[in-house]
């Protein structure tokens, strides 16, 4: 008899659903029940959540520390989400803002986490990691021999801080070698100096940005006043920016960098998960350079800002392209402060596009003229950077085919630097129109 009750019960429920449906507010009304069952569903979740952190509290071995059993659970379900979202405590939100503020102390290295291991993004130059030799791609697997795997990456980066003159040494797991490298190094006040500049042949004006951190822009303007200076206006051929292995740094710097070089327009969009959270960005304060021509430079090492730069540059036809297919990184993170001493969460919330509409993400953007370098024998097979595509939980691309990344090796001197005098090349004769693919581009 029961069970003739439960499937009439069915029944019936299923013909008032179909008549709630038939009705005006139909939608609306099953809208709100499935999102009670949702909301229902999640309560359930955070009540198992809450008994297992009980049952840990009151059984585990040795009495644990209850803020950092919280810390844990917070960082496990941040780290789920994508490679870039992630929690910071008070102390990593402190050293955050030492380092986009453009000086910290430490070793100089831009890192991520990856399979568990810290991935060293790209050593700062003039720092004791450039000057140890530290690469992109290497893995660190120990600081001060113990083991990497298992520490946040806030924790390892507060490992790899420390008083200045104070050494620490790194172990580090390079793709070639068959042996784990000791590497000791120095500590030091970092310095970011993110802009870098010189003449070149009394002609060209050469302005590498290594970081888009809150000096940049200022920096960059004062590079392109002191070029100008130097080389008159009828004899300046133009500009090479660039932005090899610059993985990144604050939106507003970008922005403001590529307002250096156009008079008006969009740089960047961003797009969140509602359409009304779309955001866009555009040019001001005017082209500094006055029109003059520009070559970028971008290889597997450009992601994020600098990747927003080349993209607007790119598409409104005010540069031309050189190097290697950037890294991929097209999300944003917003920096969420979480109250006095609670840290703040970086969370990834949205997708940038460039002028055009176009997205990065996983793809990456591909040079105009595709130049390779010649790799030294010890360091071929180590120069290649995989790029977003290959991180694991990555978001994907919003269209067309994920794309790996490309190489990343820059030459230590100039004169063996074949991309750099490519961007010559282009700058003091050789016309490649921005819109045009040269014969040995890489396709999008």
């Amino acid at each position: 008899m029961r069970k003739n009750w439960l499937f009439l019960a069915g029944t019936l429920t299923g013909v008032g659903l179909t008549l709630l449906v038939s009705g005006p507010d139909g939608a609306q009304l099953i809208a709100r029940a499935k999102a009670a069952a949702g909301m229902a569903d999640t309560y359930s979740q955070l009540n198992l959540f809450g008994a297992v952190f009980e049952r840990v509290r009151a059984d585990y071995v040795e009495k644990p520390d209850d803020p950092a059993l919280i810390e844990g659970a917070i960082n496990g379900m941040v780290s789920s989400l994508d490679p870039h979202s992630r929690y910071m405590n008070d102390k990593s939100w402190r050293d955050m803002q030492e380092t986009t503020s453009g000086e910290f102390g430490g070793l100089g290295i831009e890192v991520t986490m990856e399979d568990g291991l810290v991935k060293v993004v790209a050593p700062i130059d003039d720092t004791p990691a450039s000057k140890a030799g530290i690469l992109s791609g290497d893995l660190i697997a120990k600081i001060d021999g113990e083991a990497v795997q298992g520490l946040t990456l806030e924790q390892a980066v507060a490992k790899m801080k420390g008083g200045v003159n104070t050494k620490t040494k790194l172990t580090i797991m390079r793709k070639g070698k068959d042996a784990p490298l000791d590497v000791t190094l120095t500590r030091e006040i970092i310095r970011v100096r993110p802009v870098r500049y010189h003449t070149e042949g009394g002609d060209i004006g050469y302005i590498r940005i290594t970081s888009f951190n809150e000096q940049t822009t200022e920096s960059l303007r004062k590079a392109i006043t002191s070029i100008s200076k130097d080389i008159p206006q009828d004899k300046l051929a133009g500009y090479v920016v660039d932005l090899r292995n610059n993985p990144g740094g604050l939106l507003d710097q970008a922005v403001s960098v590529s307002s250096t070089f156009l008079p008006r327009g969009e740089v960047v969009s961003t797009r969140g998960r509602n359409p009304e959270e779309t955001q866009r960005f555009t040019a001001r304060g005017g082209d500094l350079t006055k029109g003059k021509p520009l070559v970028v430079l971008i290889n597997g090492g450009s992601a994020s800002a600098s990747e927003i730069v080349a993209g607007a540059l790119h598409d409104h036809k005010r540069a031309t392209l050189v190097g290697t297919r950037s890294f991929g990184k097209g999300s944003v993170q917003t920096i969420i402060p979480l109250g006095a001493g609670n840290g703040a969460l970086a969370l990834t919330t949205a997708r940038y596009y460039t002028p055009s509409g176009r997205s990065i993400q996983a793809q990456g953007i591909a040079p105009d003229i595709e130049v390779k370098q010649d790799v030294p024998d010890d360091l071929k097979d180590r120069t290649d950077i995989k790029g977003e595509a290959s991180m694991r939980g990555h978001l994907s691309a919003a269209d067309g085919t994920e794309q790996t990344g490309s190489q990343s090796y820059v030459p230590p001197d100039e004169k063996d630097d074949k991309a750099l005098h490519a961007a010559f090349n282009v700058l003091r004769g050789v016309t490649v129109n921005a819109d045009v693919r040269a014969k040995a581009a890489v396709p999008n």
